[in-house]
């Protein structure tokens, strides 16, 4: 796989709560030259990427991040906010406590508040795997589904574990026709994002890959 074909799914991410606004001009520098899918920054910081990039990049945003467990309305709007400021994407994380009392309805019907105040942003999903089960998982697939959302992500990166090559297969056989799968989380190699990128994941949520393409010249 092309070096350049890794790159146009990764979401250049930049996360860390000792982020500065130098340190985000530069993810959106990396991002513009190395071609990726977006650059994912916090809400604080959706405005001044989206002015940095001047449009030449798309910019993702995480809502209700990285617990989940923020109310339906304060994800709402963070959400609005966040379109607000120029977000083109919005990965938000479910309520996983609802999961584990099996609230399902409850999760189905958020997702889909989230999905109506994003307009027509593209809409991520996060599930944080690693805190669930299998049965977890694949209900999960059904609702996100269910739900309308563009994505099922895999991780925050900010709890126990991240993307896994099981998970990535277990969700290509359960997500419905117009799903797609972000692996995010752990991913800390070409070889990894190529792994994942065939069992079928479409975006790569990481900071690495485009760091050790510059790092060692490989474009």
């Amino acid at each position: 796989m092309k070096i350049q074909d890794i790159l146009a799914k990764v979401d250049h991410t930049l996360l860390s709560v000792t982020a500065t606004k130098e340190e985000i001009r530069a993810l959106c520098d990396d991002a513009m030259t190395y071609k990726t899918a977006s650059v994912c920054v916090a809400p604080c910081y959706v405005s001044l990427a989206k002015a940095h990039t001047e449009g030449k990049m798309k910019i993702c945003t995480v809502i209700g991040f990285p617990n989940g467990y923020q109310s339906t309305a304060v994800k709402v709007f963070e959400t609005e906010d966040a379109v607000r400021n120029g977000a083109d994407e919005i990965d938000m994380v479910i309520n996983i406590g609802w999961l584990k009392d099996r609230r399902y309805s409850e999760i189905l019907a958020e997702i889909k508040t989230i999905r109506a105040a994003c307009r027509d942003k593209i809409l991520k999903v996060i599930v944080e795997t690693c805190l669930l089960t299998e049965e977890e998982k694949i209900r999960m697939c059904g609702i996100v589904s269910a739900a309308g959302a563009d994505y099922i992500k895999t991780s925050t990166g900010f709890s126990k574990g991240g993307a896994t090559r099981e998970d990535i297969t277990l969700f290509a056989k359960h997500i419905g026709p117009t799903l797609r799968i972000k692996a995010a989380g752990g991913i800390a190699s070409l070889e990894d994002a190529e792994d994942m990128i065939e069992l079928g994941a479409d975006r790569l949520g990481t900071s690495r890959i485009v760091k050790l393409v510059k790092e060692n010249h490989l474009i």
